[in-house]
Protein backbone atom coordinates (compact mmCIF):
# COMPACT_ATOMS: atom_id res chain seq x y z
CA UNK A 1 0.00 0.00 0.00
CA UNK A 2 1.46 3.39 -0.96
CA UNK A 3 1.65 6.16 1.62
CA UNK A 4 -0.36 9.34 1.12
CA UNK A 5 1.45 12.55 0.19
CA UNK A 6 0.67 14.11 3.57
CA UNK A 7 2.21 11.17 5.43
CA UNK A 8 5.37 11.21 3.32
CA UNK A 9 5.69 14.98 3.76
CA UNK A 10 5.19 14.70 7.53
CA UNK A 11 7.93 12.08 7.80
CA UNK A 12 10.34 14.21 5.79
CA UNK A 13 9.60 17.24 7.96
CA UNK A 14 10.25 15.17 11.08
CA UNK A 15 13.65 14.12 9.77
CA UNK A 16 14.50 17.70 8.82
CA UNK A 17 13.57 18.96 12.27
CA UNK A 18 16.15 16.65 13.82
CA UNK A 19 19.02 17.74 11.60
CA UNK A 20 19.98 20.79 13.67
CA UNK A 21 20.50 18.84 16.90
CA UNK A 22 23.71 17.10 17.89
CA UNK A 23 21.80 13.87 18.51
CA UNK A 24 22.96 10.87 16.54
CA UNK A 25 20.09 8.62 15.57
CA UNK A 26 20.77 4.88 15.22
CA UNK A 27 21.47 3.59 11.73
CA UNK A 28 21.09 -0.14 11.33
CA UNK A 29 23.04 -0.11 8.05
CA UNK A 30 26.30 0.83 9.77
CA UNK A 31 27.06 -1.14 12.91
CA UNK A 32 30.41 -2.74 12.17
CA UNK A 33 33.03 -2.26 14.94
CA UNK A 34 35.58 -0.92 12.43
CA UNK A 35 33.26 1.94 11.46
CA UNK A 36 32.29 2.89 15.03
CA UNK A 37 34.92 5.62 15.37
CA UNK A 38 34.17 6.98 11.89
CA UNK A 39 30.50 7.32 12.85
CA UNK A 40 31.48 9.94 15.47
CA UNK A 41 33.16 12.15 12.85
CA UNK A 42 31.61 15.65 12.84
CA UNK A 43 29.79 16.62 9.65
CA UNK A 44 28.87 20.19 8.72
CA UNK A 45 25.16 20.62 7.93
CA UNK A 46 24.13 23.28 5.39
CA UNK A 47 20.68 24.62 4.73
CA UNK A 48 19.35 24.32 1.18
CA UNK A 49 20.72 27.86 0.69
CA UNK A 50 24.25 26.63 1.58
CA UNK A 51 24.12 28.50 4.88
CA UNK A 52 25.88 26.50 7.65
CA UNK A 53 23.32 25.69 10.34
CA UNK A 54 24.83 22.99 12.55
CA UNK A 55 27.14 20.05 13.06
CA UNK A 56 25.98 16.46 13.44
CA UNK A 57 27.72 13.10 13.65
CA UNK A 58 28.49 11.08 10.53
CA UNK A 59 25.87 8.50 11.57
CA UNK A 60 23.11 11.10 11.62
CA UNK A 61 24.37 12.61 8.36
CA UNK A 62 24.21 9.24 6.61
CA UNK A 63 20.67 8.68 7.86
CA UNK A 64 19.60 12.02 6.38
CA UNK A 65 21.28 11.22 3.05
CA UNK A 66 19.79 7.73 2.87
CA UNK A 67 16.31 9.11 3.61
CA UNK A 68 16.64 11.63 0.79
CA UNK A 69 16.47 14.57 3.18
CA UNK A 70 20.02 15.75 2.41
CA UNK A 71 22.78 15.24 -0.15
CA UNK A 72 26.52 14.96 0.35
CA UNK A 73 28.40 18.06 -0.79
CA UNK A 74 31.90 17.12 0.40
CA UNK A 75 33.39 13.73 1.23
CA UNK A 76 36.23 12.35 3.33
CA UNK A 77 38.61 9.86 1.76
CA UNK A 78 37.28 7.05 3.94
CA UNK A 79 34.73 4.54 2.61
CA UNK A 80 32.24 2.93 4.99
CA UNK A 81 31.70 -0.78 4.38
CA UNK A 82 28.41 -2.40 5.38
CA UNK A 83 26.64 -5.61 4.47
CA UNK A 84 24.70 -4.16 1.53
CA UNK A 85 26.22 -0.79 0.70
CA UNK A 86 29.48 1.12 0.30
CA UNK A 87 29.33 4.86 1.03
CA UNK A 88 31.97 7.58 1.24
CA UNK A 89 32.10 9.24 4.65
CA UNK A 90 30.45 12.68 4.32
CA UNK A 91 32.25 15.82 5.44
CA UNK A 92 29.55 18.34 4.46
CA UNK A 93 25.88 17.66 3.72
CA UNK A 94 23.15 20.01 2.46
CA UNK A 95 19.43 19.82 3.17
CA UNK A 96 17.28 19.51 0.05
CA UNK A 97 14.49 21.65 1.51
CA UNK A 98 15.09 25.04 3.10
CA UNK A 99 14.57 25.19 6.85
CA UNK A 100 13.98 28.41 8.76
CA UNK A 101 16.04 27.83 11.89
CA UNK A 102 16.14 30.40 14.72
CA UNK A 103 19.79 30.30 15.82
CA UNK A 104 19.10 32.21 19.01
CA UNK A 105 16.66 29.63 20.38
CA UNK A 106 18.90 26.62 20.98
CA UNK A 107 17.61 24.38 23.75
CA UNK A 108 19.03 25.15 27.18
CA UNK A 109 20.96 21.99 28.05
CA UNK A 110 24.19 20.89 29.68
CA UNK A 111 25.66 19.99 26.29
CA UNK A 112 24.88 23.42 24.82
CA UNK A 113 26.22 25.28 27.87
CA UNK A 114 29.52 23.39 27.53
CA UNK A 115 29.58 24.12 23.80
CA UNK A 116 28.98 27.83 24.40
CA UNK A 117 31.74 27.93 27.03
CA UNK A 118 34.06 25.78 24.83
CA UNK A 119 34.56 23.17 27.57
CA UNK A 120 36.35 25.80 29.63
CA UNK A 121 35.82 26.40 33.35
CA UNK A 122 34.49 29.95 33.51
CA UNK A 123 36.32 30.64 36.77
CA UNK A 124 39.85 29.25 36.39
CA UNK A 125 40.06 28.86 32.59
CA UNK A 126 41.06 25.19 32.54
CA UNK A 127 39.90 23.25 29.46
CA UNK A 128 38.51 19.78 30.22
CA UNK A 129 36.44 17.05 28.60
CA UNK A 130 32.66 17.20 29.00
CA UNK A 131 32.79 14.37 31.55
CA UNK A 132 35.22 16.31 33.72
CA UNK A 133 33.08 19.44 33.88
CA UNK A 134 29.93 20.34 35.74
CA UNK A 135 27.53 23.29 35.57
CA UNK A 136 27.50 26.06 38.13
CA UNK A 137 24.67 28.43 38.96
CA UNK A 138 26.36 31.84 39.21
CA UNK A 139 23.63 32.85 41.64
CA UNK A 140 23.02 29.61 43.59
CA UNK A 141 19.57 28.08 43.33
CA UNK A 142 19.23 28.18 47.12
CA UNK A 143 19.59 31.96 46.87
CA UNK A 144 17.06 32.48 44.11
CA UNK A 145 19.18 31.71 41.06
CA UNK A 146 17.41 30.28 38.02
CA UNK A 147 18.52 27.75 35.43
CA UNK A 148 18.97 30.18 32.54
CA UNK A 149 21.60 30.92 29.88
CA UNK A 150 22.67 33.97 31.91
CA UNK A 151 23.05 32.06 35.20
CA UNK A 152 24.64 28.76 34.13
CA UNK A 153 28.32 28.31 33.27
CA UNK A 154 30.74 25.46 32.69
CA UNK A 155 32.76 24.80 35.81
CA UNK A 156 35.46 22.38 36.97
CA UNK A 157 34.73 20.39 40.13
CA UNK A 158 37.38 22.13 42.30
CA UNK A 159 35.99 25.59 41.46
CA UNK A 160 32.45 24.34 41.99
CA UNK A 161 33.35 23.11 45.47
CA UNK A 162 35.27 26.29 46.31
CA UNK A 163 32.40 28.56 45.26
CA UNK A 164 29.81 26.45 47.02
CA UNK A 165 26.70 28.39 48.01
CA UNK A 166 28.30 31.82 47.80
CA UNK A 167 27.76 34.79 45.52
CA UNK A 168 30.72 36.07 43.51
CA UNK A 169 30.47 39.37 45.37
CA UNK A 170 31.24 37.48 48.57
CA UNK A 171 34.45 36.02 47.12
CA UNK A 172 37.70 37.86 46.50
CA UNK A 173 39.52 35.18 44.49
CA UNK A 174 36.83 34.09 41.98
CA UNK A 175 35.33 35.90 39.04
CA UNK A 176 33.82 34.98 35.68
CA UNK A 177 36.03 34.93 32.60
CA UNK A 178 33.14 36.32 30.52
CA UNK A 179 29.50 37.24 31.00
CA UNK A 180 27.28 34.23 30.22
CA UNK A 181 24.85 34.87 27.39
CA UNK A 182 22.38 32.88 25.29
CA UNK A 183 23.49 31.24 22.05
CA UNK A 184 23.75 33.65 19.13
CA UNK A 185 24.53 33.29 15.45
CA UNK A 186 28.09 34.44 16.22
CA UNK A 187 28.46 31.81 18.95
CA UNK A 188 27.12 29.07 16.71
CA UNK A 189 29.45 29.99 13.81
CA UNK A 190 32.44 30.17 16.14
CA UNK A 191 31.73 26.66 17.42
CA UNK A 192 31.45 25.36 13.85
CA UNK A 193 34.80 26.91 12.98
CA UNK A 194 36.40 25.55 16.14
CA UNK A 195 35.21 21.99 15.53
CA UNK A 196 35.94 22.04 11.80
CA UNK A 197 39.27 23.90 11.78
CA UNK A 198 41.15 20.77 10.69
CA UNK A 199 38.84 19.99 7.77
CA UNK A 200 39.74 22.14 4.77
CA UNK A 201 36.49 21.17 3.03
CA UNK A 202 34.50 23.20 5.58
CA UNK A 203 36.35 26.48 5.04
CA UNK A 204 34.46 27.82 2.01
CA UNK A 205 31.13 27.30 3.80
CA UNK A 206 32.15 28.96 7.08
CA UNK A 207 33.40 32.22 5.53
CA UNK A 208 36.90 32.22 6.98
Amino acid sequence: MSLGKNTVHARKQKSLAKCHTMTQAPAAEFRTPASHHAMQTPVLVLNASYEPINICGARRALVLVLKGVAKTEEEHDAILHAARVLMPLPSVIRLLEYRRIPHQTRALSRKNILLRDRNTCQYCGVVLTAGELTLDHVIPRSRGGLSTWENLVACCHPCNRRKGNQLLGELTDMKLLREPRPFSLHTSRHIMRMIGHSDQKWRKYLYY
